[in-house]
C-alpha cells in the first residue's frame, strides 16, 4: 500500500472520520476501561485478587466480545438503509437489537451462574485465585443484559453518524464506576466483590438511558418497539459470520490467559495488566474503524465506490499513525505505568517487560483493526470470519509449541504477534482488490 507524504499529513476526508473517529473513541473502550479501572483498584489489594480478576474478566470479556455482532452488526445495516432512504426499516433493526441484546444477557448470565467455576477452573483458578475470580464473575452477572443493551444501542448511534451520544454514554458509565468503586473499597474497604458490584451499577444506568434513546428515535420515525421474533432471528443469521470472526479473535486471548495462568501467579497478573492496556489501546484505535463501517456503509448504500476506496485507504493511514504515536508512548512510560496496576514488585517487572511487547505492536494493530472496521461496514463479513478463523488455528499452533517447551511469558506475547501479523495479511490483500465494494443499501 504505497502512501505518499501529501495524503499522510492531510486529506479531504479527515473531518469527516474525525467527526465519528473521536466521539467513538469514548463509547468503544467503555467496557474494556471498567475492567481496566478494576484492575488498577483490584491490583492494590492483592496479587491473588488480580490473578482472579485475570481469569473473571477474561470470561466476561469473552461474553461481550461474542455478542459485539450486536453493535458491529447493526452499525453498517443502518447506516446503509437510512442512505437508501428505508428509515424505517433501519429503526425496526435497532429496536430489534436491543430485545436481541436483552435476551442473549439474560441467557448468558443463567449460563455463567450455573457454569463460571468450572470455567474459571478450566482457565487455571485454583485456591485464593479461584475464590476472588469467582467472587468477581457472580457479582458482575446482573450487568450482562444491560451491558448488551448498550452495546446493540451504540450500534444504532453509530448508523445514524451519532458518535456523540455514546460517548456521553461512556464518560457517564465510567466516571460512575470509578467514583463508586472508590468509595466501596478505597473509603469503606470492601474487596474485590465491590469491585465488580460498581461496574453493575454503572452498566445499568448506562444500559437504561440507551433504550430510552433509541426507542424514542424509533417511534418517531415510525418503526414499532414491540419485540418481533423474526426480526431478531433476522440480526443473528445475517451475524454467524461476525459471531465466528469475534469469537475466533476472543477465543484466542482467553487460551493466553489460561497458558498465563499456568506459567505463574505473577505472570499471570502482569498479562491481565498488560492485556488489560492492550485491549483499550485496540478499541482506540477501533474508533477510526467505527468510521470505517458507518461511512463505507454510507457511500457503499448510494453508490460511491471512489469515495470508500479513498477514504478507507485514509482511515488505514490514519490507524498506523495513531498506532505508532501510542505505541511510543507506551514505549517510553512502560515502567511507571505498570506501577500504576501493582505494588508486587514481580508484577511491576514482568509487566513493563510485556509493555515493551505491546508497544511494538501497535503500528500492526492499527492496520488490522482499522481494515477490519472497513470490511464490516461492507458486509464483507464471511471473508473477515474464514482468515480470523485461520489465524486463531496458527495462534493454537503456536500455543501448543509454548506449553509443550515451557517457554515464558514473553513468548506468549511474541505469539499475539505473530497472530496479528496473520491476520492482517488477508485483509490487506482484500482491501486491495474491489471485490468488498459492493453497492447498495441492502
Amino acid at each position: 500500500m504505497p502512501f505518499n507524504l501529501r495524503t499522510l499529513l492531510r486529506s479531504p476526508y479527515d473531518k469527516e472520520i474525525a467527526r465519528l473517529a473521536v466521539p467513538a473513541l469514548g463509547s468503544l473502550i467503555a467496557e474494556p476501561l471498567y475492567v481496566l479501572v478494576d484492575t488498577a483498584i483490584v491490583g492494590n489489594i492483592g496479587t491473588n485478587e488480580l490473578a482472579g480478576l485475570a481469569l473473571a474478566s477474561t470470561v466476561l470479556l469473552t461474553l461481550h466480545a461474542a455478542a459485539i455482532f450486536l453493535a458491529y452488526g447493526t452499525t453498517g445495516p443502518v447506516a446503509r438503509l437510512i442512505s437508501g432512504n428505508r428509515e424505517i426499516e433501519a429503526g425496526d433493526r435497532s429496536v430489534q437489537g436491543l430485545w436481541l441484546g436483552l435476551v442473549v444477557g439474560v441467557v448468558g448470565a443463567a449460563v455463567l451462574a450455573v457454569a463460571g467455576t468450572p470455567i474459571l477452573e478450566l482457565l487455571g483458578g485454583s485456591g485464593e485465585v479461584l475464590t476472588a475470580a469467582r467472587t468477581y464473575l457472580m457479582v458482575s452477572l446482573p450487568g450482562l443484559p444491560f451491558l448488551l443493551i448498550a452495546l446493540a444501542a451504540n450500534g444504532s448511534f453509530h448508523g445514524r453518524q451519532d458518535a456523540k451520544t455514546p460517548l456521553l454514554l461512556a464518560i457517564v458509565g465510567a466516571v460512575g464506576n470509578l467514583v463508586i468503586e472508590l468509595i466501596l473499597i478505597n473509603g469503606l474497604g470492601y474487596g474485590i466483590g465491590a469491585s465488580a458490584l460498581s461496574t453493575v451499577i454503572a452498566q445499568t444506568v448506562v444500559g437504561v438511558i440507551s433504550v430510552v434513546l433509541v426507542v424514542r428515535w424509533a417511534r418517531s420515525i415510525g418503526a414499532s418497539t414491540r419485540p418481533n421474533r423474526t426480526g431478531m432471528l433476522s440480526i443473528l443469521a445475517t451475524s454467524k459470520a461476525l459471531v465466528v470472526r469475534t469469537m475466533s479473535l476472543r477465543g484466542s486471548f482467553t487460551l493466553s490467559t489460561a497458558i498465563a495462568a499456568r506459567i505463574g501467579v505473577a505472570d499471570v497478573a502482569a498479562h491481565q495488566i498488560a492485556l488489560g492496556i492492550w485491549s483499550t489501546l485496540a478499541l482506540a484505535l477501533d474508533a477510526v474503524a467505527i468510521a470505517g463501517q458507518a461511512l463505507t456503509g454510507k457511500w457503499l448504500g448510494v453508490g460511491d465506490k471512489v469515495k470508500a476506496r479513498a477514504a478507507t485507504r485514509r482511515m488505514i493511514e490514519v490507524d498506523i499513525m495513531v498506532g505508532a504515536i501510542v505505541g511510543l508512548g507506551i514505549l517510553v512510560a512502560r515502567k511507571p505505568l505498570s506501577e500504576l496496576f501493582s505494588d508486587d514488585q514481580a508484577v511491576v517487572s514482568i509487566t513493563a517487560f510485556l509493555l515493551i511487547h505491546l508497544a511494538i505492536q501497535q503500528p500492526l494493530n492499527g492496520v488490522v483493526f482499522a481494515l477490519d472496521g472497513i470490511l464490516i461496514g461492507a458486509s464483507d463479513l464471511n471473508y473477515l470470519a474464514i482468515s480470523m478463523f485461520g489465524a486463531a488455528l496458527v495462534f493454537v499452533a503456536m500455543s501448543g509449541v509454548i506449553v509443550a517447551t515451557g517457554a515464558g511469558i514473553g513468548w506468549l506475547w511474541a505469539a499475539i504477534a505473530a497472530f496479528m501479523a496473520v491476520r492482517a495479511v488477508p485483509l490487506v490483500a482484500r482491501w486491495r482488490n474491489d471485490s468488498w465494494l459492493v453497492e447498495g443499501a441492502g
